[in-house]
């Protein structure tokens, strides 16, 4: 594809990737720039452009906190950063559209972009499948309701008062780019996989619920997390959301400690001039700041009033339940089966939602509490830390949840703690997809991540919170030096090899088909309600067991006594 293709804004050139037969393009723009007056509101068009777009390098990230961007990448900062990059491969002898796999990043809301080298979409593409990464608005660029926000939306053309979804909308209005020009560059518009880790899985989770959304994607991969409505960890990770009056109250206090005080929602629904006015002129002085006086302490700042079981804390920017967007939250909208009719495959990982090896339990202890970063899980790894918070989480089933996970020494309890944790994060995911399926008529494919593979780091292996991702992307490089996400001296082995082409192939299948199942591949058997066990994929490939069974009967009863969301 090395001639210049049809966009609806215009032309666009793409450069050769390592492998000749792969065109990459990259930093095209998919919305306007949402600055001045579009800062805060749902993103526009693309301008259009004449000439040829020299599609060759990535574009800037979205404002975050400087130095905070996951994985070291040292691209410039800008609010100009709507743009997206897409890998295809050469023309398809039978002249037949290839599936499309759009991924979105992960970080927490706060941070990341699409240009991570960890997604370079090369050994994909090679497998057939078109794909697509972007960057959509973050922190309080992206998330930031306030009741001024609500009102001016609600005297623009949806009609809709609510505020706070601008990084969800970006992510539809790139789907949206999706369909309208994906063919162009060889994709299929009608078999669209949306796929993320972290809050990229969280907002998998949450497009599959909006009706925005519908008919954009036709298949889901959340990795990392998609949880059970009645879960407490889903408070705090990516899976977090909250209500369009909670979210107004925190933006007012949020802008306020800025020096740009904001009415309260006492003026919320004034249809009175003065009113109006008074809201115009507050949205005035806010787009007026610059951006960095924007995100300052946007990565420390967290949501401390959700009770999560424990000290957890979701951050403080996230999705909205805003009545548009997101008209309801996991328990309504799938027990209406209000969600979007697609495919879905997802999992959690070994160590990760505060679980972690034995080998790292001595380094955690020596490092001691430390501030909490915003959707980072606690680590009990202490006898005394352990009982303590069992009796916080469990209050009157704790002592039951002890018999069950009993210790007597701070080795006991570090390896019950985790037992504990992973025994959760299954069993939670089983009951999500028996949730989800009770409306849905598309399968689902559920996963347990258990190889160990190279840490970020100086750290051993572990199967860590993203440590699939280089192995889902087919990205295992040799030469440690300047790449992400796996530092390993020794570089990958034959075993890492073996298994980035067998995680890599069933991605790519569920994309094509939506069945990761393909010759040569271990047989993955789709989610049923009645075998409680889940693939394990990585350490082995096969189903195993949730849990023993008193332990998913008290899991299953533990959750029955909590609140849904």
């Amino acid at each position: 594809m090395r001639h210049p293709v049809k966009t609806e804004a215009g032309l666009v050139e793409g450069i050769p990737g390592r492998d000749r037969s792969v065109t990459v393009f990259r930093g095209i723009p998919y919305a306007a720039p949402p600055v001045g007056e579009l800062r805060w509101r749902a993103p526009r068009p693309p301008v259009p452009w004449t000439g040829v777009h020299k599609a060759d390098r990535f574009g800037p990230m979205c404002p975050q906190v400087p130095g905070s961007a996951l994985d070291g990448n040292d691209l410039p900062m800008s609010e100009d950063c709507l743009r997206l990059n897409v890998w295809t491969g050469a023309e398809s002898p039978d002249g037949r559209p290839r599936p499309v796999f759009v991924w979105i990043h992960g970080g927490g809301f706060r941070v990341g972009t699409g240009a991570n080298p960890r997604y370079d979409g090369e050994a994909l593409a090679r497998k057939g499948v078109v794909v697509v990464t972007f960057n959509y608005r973050l922190g309080a660029f992206g998330f930031l309701a306030l009741p001024e926000l609500s009102e001016e939306a609600g005297r623009g053309p949806s009609g809709h008062q609510a505020s706070g979804n601008y990084g969800l909308l970006d992510q539809i209005a790139a789907l949206e780019w999706v369909r309208r020009n994906i063919a162009h560059f060889g994709g299929d518009p009608d078999r669209v996989t949306v796929a993320g880790q972290s809050a990229g899985a969280g907002s998998v989770n949450f497009l599959s619920m909006s009706p925005l959304a519908k008919g954009l994607f036709h298949r889901a991969v959340a990795q990392s997390h998609a949880r059970h409505c009645r879960d407490p960890e889903l408070r705090y990770l990516s899976t977090s959301y909250r209500t369009l009056a909670d979210a107004e109250a925190a933006g007012t206090r949020y802008v306020a400690e800025r020096g740009a005080r904001t009415q309260h929602g006492a003026e919320r629904g004034a249809s009175t001039q003065a009113g109006a006015e008074r809201g115009a002129r507050i949205l005035q002085r806010l787009r007026s700041l610059p951006w960095q006086k924007l995100v300052e302490g946007d990565a420390s700042a967290v949501d401390s009033a959700v009770e999560t079981g424990g000290p957890a804390k979701p951050p403080l920017f996230r999705p909205v339940v805003d009545g548009w967007v997101l008209p309801a939250g996991y328990e309504e909208t799938y027990a209406r089966g209000r969600q979007n009719d697609v495919g879905y495959l997802a999992g959690n990982n070994l160590d990760e939602s505060g679980a972690v090896p034995a080998s790292a339990f001595a380094a955690y202890r020596a490092a001691g509490r430390k501030a909490r970063r915003p959707g980072a899980p606690p680590v009990h790894l202490t006898l005394g830390d352990y009982v303590a918070a069992s009796h916080h989480k469990f209050k009157a089933m704790a002592e039951e949840f002890l018999r069950l996970y009993p210790a007597r020494t701070d080795d006991e309890a570090a390896h019950a703690h985790c037992a504990a944790v992973r025994d959760n994060a299954r069993i939670s995911t089983w009951l999500w997809a028996r949730d989800w399926s009770a409306h849905a008529g598309r399968p689902v494919y559920t996963y347990f991540w258990t190889h160990a593979s190279p840490a970020a780091g100086p750290d051993t292996r572990r199967a860590s919170h993203g440590s699939e991702i280089d192995f889902v992307w087919g990205n295992l490089p040799s030469d440690r030096t300047g790449r992400t996400g796996m530092a390993d001296r020794s570089g990958p082995t034959d075993r890492d090899r073996d298994v980035a082409r067998t995680m890599s192939g069933y991605w790519a299948n569920f994309a094509a088909t939506g069945d990761p199942n393909g010759p040569g591949l271990p047989h993955w058997p789709a989610w049923t309600p009645h075998t409680p066990a889940v693939m394990e994929v990585g350490g082995d490939f096969g189903p195993v067991p949730l849990a023993d069974a008193p332990r998913l009967d008290f899991w299953q009863r533990f959750f029955r006594t909590q609140h849904a969301w």
